[in-house]
Parts: C-alpha cells; structure tokens; sequence
C-alpha cells in the first residue's frame, strides 16, 4: 500500500476479542475506501456469525481465505458478498457477520460499485 511507511495506513478494528482469539484490523492506501481488512482466528474452533467492525458502507468480497480447499484447508468461508450493516461495532459505523475459519485469516475487500448511467 502506498501509506505502508506511517501508521496512517494501519488502523485496529479490534484486538480485545482474547476470550475468543480473534483481532482484526485495516490497512488502507492513500484513498480512504482502498482498504484490505483481515481477521484472524487463532483458534481451532470455527466462529459462525461472528461479527466484525466494518470502516465502510459497502459490500465486501472475500478475496483470501487461509482455510480455502486449494490451501488444504476446512472450506470455511464466505461465499457471497458480505454487506456491512448500519450496526456501530468495534469502534466502526458498520459491522457484519462472517464465518472464521479454523486457525486462519479471512482477508475482505470492498467491492466498487460501477456507476450507474443518468
């Protein structure tokens, strides 16, 4: 990310969560909505409808899951796009539920919307 260096480029969703083992964070580049958000689960138990602190109002794509088949993992996953809700979570105005994985990263991006014609 062009904003790697500074910590303007960083920012924690949650890392409170040690009853479960879960932390979550942002990074983002120098335009505000170009975001990657990650949560890890560092436990050997799948959390199902967990919900996360989302930063933006959009929908999100899962674009890398630690725990896909191709990597030899479980398949826990989101297979649709996830919409954030106007539920205030973890210090963010939107949140959503996701299906963690087992022992790994779930990896989120959100999705640009094409312009519609006027």
């Amino acid at each position: 990310f062009e904003v790697d260096t500074s910590w303007e480029g960083f920012q924690w969703i949650d890392l409170s969560d040690a009853a479960q083992s879960i932390i979550s964070f942002y990074r983002r580049a120098a335009d505000p909505s170009d975001l990657l958000v990650f949560v890890c689960n560092f436990t050997p138990v799948p959390r199902l409808g967990y919900r996360v602190g989302l930063p933006l109002a959009a929908r999100y794509c899962e674009i890398l899951n630690s725990d896909w088949t191709q990597f030899g993992g479980s398949g826990v996953r989101n297979e649709t796009l996830i919409q954030a809700e106007a539920i205030p979570w973890q210090s963010c105005a939107f949140s959503a539920p996701l299906s963690l994985p087992p022992l790994g990263v779930t990896v989120l991006k959100p999705v640009r919307e094409a312009a519609s014609a006027s």
